[in-house]
């Protein structure tokens, strides 16, 4: 279950569906990506074909990655089985 956002609009898109802040052309996709997030209890439940699912490395370990398009990512950190501080980035 998610419990928590970073990204403030993208918090507001799994909310209200508003596309505002985010790339329109993301919206199925990341629709796909939060809803199985809400569902999921571990990270390996974000493992599903093309989402490429990758734990990142470094001062950034302990948090994972699946793929919107091209650089763009969700992330998210699980605690127990709960996902947090769920963000909308290109960090590449």
């Amino acid at each position: 279950m998610i419990r928590g956002f970073k990204h403030r609009e993208l918090a507001r898109f799994f909310k209200t569906g508003s596309t505002a802040g985010i790339q329109a052309a993301h919206a199925n996709r990341l629709r796909l990506i939060l809803g199985r997030l809400q569902a999921a209890t571990a990270p390996r439940d974000m493992d599903l074909p093309g989402l490429r699912l990758h734990e990142l490395a470094g001062n950034r370990s302990g948090t994972w990655s699946v793929t919107v398009s091209g650089n763009w990512q969700v992330t998210f950190v699980f605690v127990g089985k709960d996902a947090e501080i769920v963000n909308y980035e290109d960090y590449h």
